[in-house]
Order: C-alpha cells, then sequence, then structure tokens
C-alpha cells in the first residue's frame, strides 16, 4: 500500500479521505472504500490525471504514510490529534460553523480556543496539498471543514488553479455576520479562483457580502445512478416489515438538522387522527450515529427515542411496531433494498445542502413507482419539485403531505411524478456535476 509522495497535477483534498483506513497486527494499512457519491464521480478524474487525495484517514493522533490505491489514486493522510478532532472538528467545525450555517437550528457557539485549531488544521491540510501538487496543478477543495484552505494555499503556491466547493449551505449575510472571524474565513474562501455552491441562492448569500475575484457558481450536486438502477427482491424485504399495505422510509443522519422528530409526530397525528391505519402500517426510520460525543446530538437521540417508544406504545400491538427504529449504518446494499420496498419516502430537513437521500430513492425507481415527500428545505426540492414539498417546521403540513401521497400511490399522477424526477436525476448525475465545476474550474 505504501508510496511515496509525489507530485500529481490533480488533487481533491476534503476533510477525510475516500477510505476507512485499518492497521493489522503487524502493522500493516489495510483502507476499505468508503461508499460515497463524491469518491465516485471523481475516481475516473483521479485515475486519468495521476491524482492525489489530501485527508484524514479517521484515526486519532496516528501518523500514516502517503498510500495507494487500487485504482493507482494516491491518498496523502493529515493527522489530527485528540485536540485538533476537538476543537477542530467536534468544536468549530461542528459546533460552530454547521449550526450557523444551517440557519440557527441550534445556537452556534463562539470559541476562540476552536477558531485558533481551525486556522491551525487549515494550515497543516493547506502545507500537505502544497507539497504534493505538481507546478501549474489543479486543485480542488471540499466543504465548510477547510475553507480557509484556499486564501492559505494561494500564499504557498501561487501557480496553483484552485477550486472549492460547499456541500452544506452558506447563510445569508444577516447570519453570516455573527461569526467573529468572518473576514478570515471570507479571505481563505475567496483564495479560489472558482467557488462553487449547491444553490443559486447560496452564491447569492456569498456575492452579497462583498466582491470577489473569484468565479462564484451554483453546482447542485447529484449522486452515482447506476448502483440503484439493479432491481430487488421487494417482496422479501416488505415480508421483513410483515407485508404492511404502506411501507413508508426515512433514512437520515441522527442529526437536528434532519427533522426525524418533526415527521415522526406527524405520522404520529395521522394515526391519532385515524387517517392512517396502524395494523396495515410501517414507518421505518433508520438513523445513521452522528457526532454522538456532541450534547444536541444526544438530546436529538433522545427526543428521536422517545418519541418511537410512544408511537408504539400507543398504535403499536403484539407481534407489530408500527415504526421499525434503526440507530445504526447500513450497506449500500441493504439501503437500496429498503428503497426499492418503500411506497413512501418521507425527507424532512429543516435545512440541507443538497440532500442525496431523496435522489437516491428516486433513482432506485425507474418503474415510476413509489412516492416522495421532501421538505421545501432542501437543496434537492430545486430540482425534484414534482415530489409532494412540505414546510418541515410544520408538522400538519408534512402529515397532510405523507397523507397526499399515500393516497394517490400507483396513480398515473404518482407515477408521471417519479418518472420526471427520475429523468432528471438520471440525467444530472454526479459524473456531470463533477465535469461541469472541472470545465469551469480550467
Amino acid at each position: 500500500m505504501n508510496a511515496a509522495a509525489k507530485a500529481h497535477d490533480f488533487v481533491v483534498v476534503a476533510n477525510r479521505l475516500p477510505v476507512d483506513v485499518e492497521r493489522d497486527a503487524e502493522g500493516s494499512i489495510s483502507a476499505r472504500p468508503s461508499p460515497g457519491g463524491l469518491v465516485a464521480a471523481l475516481q475516473p478524474v483521479l485515475a486519468r490525471r495521476r491524482g492525489g487525495w489530501v485527508g484524514w484517514p479517521g484515526t486519532v493522533g496516528e501518523t500514516l504514510p502517503s498510500f495507494s490505491t487500487e485504482d493507482g489514486t494516491t491518498l496523502h493522510p493529515v493527522v489530527l490529534d485528540e485536540a485538533d478532532f476537538e476543537e477542530f472538528y467536534e468544536g468549530f467545525s461542528n459546533a460552530t460553523l454547521w449550526p450557523l450555517y444551517h440557519d440557527l437550528i441550534m445556537r452556534p457557539i463562539y470559541n476562540a480556543q476552536w477558531w485558533q485549531a481551525y486556522e491551525r488544521v487549515n494550515r497543516r491540510f493547506a502545507q500537505r496539498v502544497a507539497e504534493v501538487t505538481a507546478e501549474d496543478g489543479v486543485v480542488w477543495v471540499q466543504d465548510y471543514q477547510l475553507q480557509l484552505v484556499p486564501g492559505m494555499l494561494r500564499e504557498l503556491r501561487p501557480d496553483l488553479t484552485i477550486g472549492l466547493f460547499m456541500h452544506i449551505p452558506f447563510p445569508p449575510p444577516s447570519l453570516f455576520r455573527q461569526l467573529p472571524w468572518r473576514e478570515q474565513i471570507l479571505s481563505g474562501m475567496r483564495g479560489a479562483d472558482l467557488l462553487g455552491f449547491q444553490l443559486e441562492s447560496c452564491a447569492a448569500n456569498f456575492r452579497a457580502l462583498g466582491a470577489s475575484k473569484s468565479k462564484v457558481r451554483a453546482f447542485p450536486i447529484s449522486i452515482d445512478v447506476e448502483p440503484f438502477l439493479a432491481p430487488t427482491d421487494t417482496a422479501a424485504t416488505r415480508e421483513k416489515f410483515g407485508n404492511p399495505r404502506t411501507l413508508l422510509l426515512g433514512v437520515d443522519r441522527l442529526d437536528y438538522t434532519k427533522g426525524i422528530l418533526q415527521r415522526l409526530e406527524a405520522f404520529e397525528s395521522l394515526l391519532e387522527r385515524g387517517l392512517v391505519d396502524a395494523e396495515s402500517t410501517v414507518f421505518v426510520q433508520v438513523a445513521t450515529p452522528s457526532r454522538e460525543r456532541l450534547e444536541h446530538y444526544r438530546q436529538t437521540r433522545s427526543a428521536v427515542e422517545e418519541a418511537v417508544g410512544r408511537i408504539n406504545g400507543r398504535f403499536g400491538s403484539i407481534g407489530h411496531s408500527v415504526v421499525r427504529y434503526h440507530h445504526q449504518s447500513l450497506r449500500k446494499s441493504e439501503l437500496i433494498k429498503l428503497y426499492q420496498a418503500a411506497d413512501v419516502m418521507v425527507v424532512t430537513p429543516l435545512k440541507d445542502g443538497m440532500n442525496l437521500v431523496a435522489k437516491e430513492y428516486v433513482a432506485s425507481h425507474a418503474d415510476a413507482s413509489g412516492a416522495l415527500v421532501l421538505s421545501e428545505f432542501a437543496g434537492a426540492a430545486e430540482q425534484l419539485n414534482q415530489a409532494y414539498l412540505c414546510n418541515p417546521h410544520d408538522v400538519d403540513s408534512i402529515a397532510s403531505k405523507v397523507l397526499e401521497a399515500i393516497q394517490h400511490a400507483g396513480s398515473a399522477e404518482a407515477r408521471s411524478r417519479m418518472h420526471t424526477m427520475h429523468q432528471q436525476v438520471r440525467t444530472f448525475d454526479v459524473q456531470r456535476w463533477a465535469e461541469q465545476f472541472l470545465k469551469e474550474l480550467q
């Protein structure tokens, strides 16, 4: 696996490497590709251009050498110690920037020590990129954890062409200006030749903060559609849940921005009013563990699990749970089975840069079956406007759209909606997204 650091014409830099790294008893490194649309989109570009990827391997305090993957991409690990992880990652990235950029759903914490860690770690990433990128090379920086890297890299390597893509929302100026270190963040971002955002509204929010030499554009990200097209045994999947007449599905990271509690309360409201039959309906909620050391996340988990218990206690029966809750990560193959078996997918984030789960569900329904209930505050709502759009802050709005989706199941209108969305996702896939960004960058 070992590979000497070498100069690359094209380098991706992201908070995480595209692999899960493990060491065996003899100390040899093994790396398992981590599933993700970004990896799928960039792999051909990396392979074609002798590419490198700079990122954190997910281990704390361990120095790892550069190593190559089977497809020939060279990975360059960046070390984070325990203080870096707590202050840069859990602290500034996820307790300061994340809530600020998601419209203050939770109150951001402004901590000067966390900011110093953010600067320190961003500089470490920038220095690593500067070391491994060839003269006149192209660097593509990913997301909110590394917003200082473009500016730092511009000072270290003025010969480079630098792009930055923000996967999460970018807030309006009235919110962004709360940040005590706003000028430093803006200066870092403006070091990029091209700044990409999910939506034109996010790009407009950035432009409103003042002039920049960077090109600022919207590039809505998408998915690698191919894995979702192969049919699965939906009857066998539904059998596991007792062959319900209606199978509802939610798949999210367990994050306070995802609106899981509100959708459960909407479902409870439908059961309460007798609009949905508890005996013939199952709601499957997959909640992937996330940032579990942070208090807001522990509170969110507690509230969600309390709601699940209450609903099952009120409306379940012996041998039948009306909500099936899974607090675990599932393999992509298992998710695809659930997507294809579900009659209604319920995606209700309070705020989301894009939300690729919505696109994965749509991709899984090439036969135009199924229905998507989607928050109007998910970036995906701009492309998937044939979904049943709801206000995720309004439990009645979610409930009415879920009911509408159930009642219209199998109708010509429902099939037309899903067909239109499926074609959109197949046409504007993640490869097209990457090609458009890189074409504009160069």
